[in-house]
């Protein structure tokens, strides 16, 4: 089994960390506890989404993992490409610098793993037929 974390865009976190931060600041100042309640819980959903968004390769399959909610299990052997995008399409990834996951006839999935060259190269091993098009190797192994 190898176990892949998911890249975290720093910008994101900025981001999150600005817009709920303030709308907590706020709440607080505004003693308005009943919004400072719910805007902690969804701070405290997203943290669990953020640390449980990972892809696991084990017994020729890839699972896709993001919280509770997105659990996606693909055959290996049924991935025909793979390819950087930088869609913005929602997706268990938390980064835009994606791999793009092309499986069955057109089926695709969005992922973001932290070390795309290590990823990569654990699905060639299971799967040398899959396409890989990526900067530095664009090419298809036989």
């Amino acid at each position: 089994m190898e176990k892949f974390e998911s890249k975290i865009d720093l910008w994101l976190i900025l981001f999150l960390v600005l817009v709920f931060g303030g709308i907590l600041v706020r709440s607080a100042y505004d003693q308005n506890w009943i919004s400072f309640s719910f805007i902690l819980l969804v701070v405290i959903f997203i943290a669990y989404m953020f640390s449980t968004t990972f892809y696991i390769i084990e017994n020729k399959k890839l699972v896709i993992k993001c919280g509770v909610f997105y659990n996606l299990s693909i055959e290996i052997e049924k991935i025909k490409r793979i390819s950087e995008s930088y869609n913005i399409i929602s997706s268990p990834a938390l980064s835009f610098n994606r791999l793009e996951i092309l499986y069955h006839k057109f089926d695709i999935v969005l992922i973001s793993p932290k070390d795309k060259r290590r990823f990569i190269e654990a699905i060639e091993k299971i799967n040398p037929q899959a396409e890989i098009k990526i900067k530095e190797k664009s090419y298809k192994i036989n």
